[in-house]
């Protein structure tokens, strides 16, 4: 008997637009090149497709029928018995030095600003059927062996437990959640802003991270 063929991947990449306090949010321009960024320079392994690279509003709940649209539109037509399908979800953290693997999601809204839609909700669940606030979702993705690729490629790189309250852990909630129903999988990356690691290196780090999650899917 042959060994089966493995299984293609699809990888469907969000970033966010500008919000209260972050003017240029480097995960806005990372997202508009990386398409053209990966396939000019072939950094896309084979069997490996980027089929999505969506800018979101940096929005809760007013952004939110787009949002399930986007994610939604990302699964359209895959065969998924033959295909890895997984949401790779980009976030800026200005105050951070490394990129940040987040592990988990939690079912609270406590905006510390109002969203760009003016939102600001305070100790509410994201999704209300999914019961409390303490209610926490997790990654499939195997993210300490993604971790040893990045750092194995030599960059600061590490992983976390706390995505925060705003709008990145609320897309991420709703993604995870998205997810488990269909079957895929999906990750939420924090990174610096472009001032602290450059554009050029963090478009370099997005393509590594295909990489790795694509070899260990």
């Amino acid at each position: 008997m042959g060994s089966r063929e493995p299984k293609a991947v699809t990888i469907n990449v969000t970033g966010f637009k500008k919000f209260q306090g972050i003017a240029h949010n480097p995960t806005e321009t990372i997202v508009n090149n990386l398409k053209n960024f990966v396939e000019s320079k072939g950094l896309l392994p084979a069997g490996v497709t980027l089929r999505s690279c969506t800018v979101l509003e940096t929005a809760g709940n007013g952004a939110l029928p787009v949002l399930l649209k986007v994610l939604e539109s990302g699964i359209s037509g895959i065969d998924t018995k033959n295909e890895h399908v997984i949401w790779l979800h980009l976030g800026v953290d200005g105050g951070a030095r490394k990129f940040t693997l987040e592990q988990q999601a939690v079912n609270e809204a406590s905006f510390f600003c109002p969203d760009e839609l003016g939102w600001q909700p305070m100790r509410e669940p994201i999704v209300a059927d999914d019961g409390g606030i303490s209610r926490k979702r997790q990654t499939t993705c195997s993210v300490e062996a993604i971790l040893r690729f990045l750092k194995n490629k030599g960059y600061a790189a590490t992983t976390s437990n706390d995505a925060g309250l705003f709008i990145c852990n609320y897309v991420y909630y709703h993604s995870l959640r998205f997810a488990e129903q269909k079957g895929h999988k999906s990750l939420f990356v924090h990174v610096p802003l472009f001032s602290t690691i450059n554009e050029e290196t963090q478009m370099q780090f997005v393509a590594s991270l295909l990489e790795a999650i694509a070899s260990t899917c």
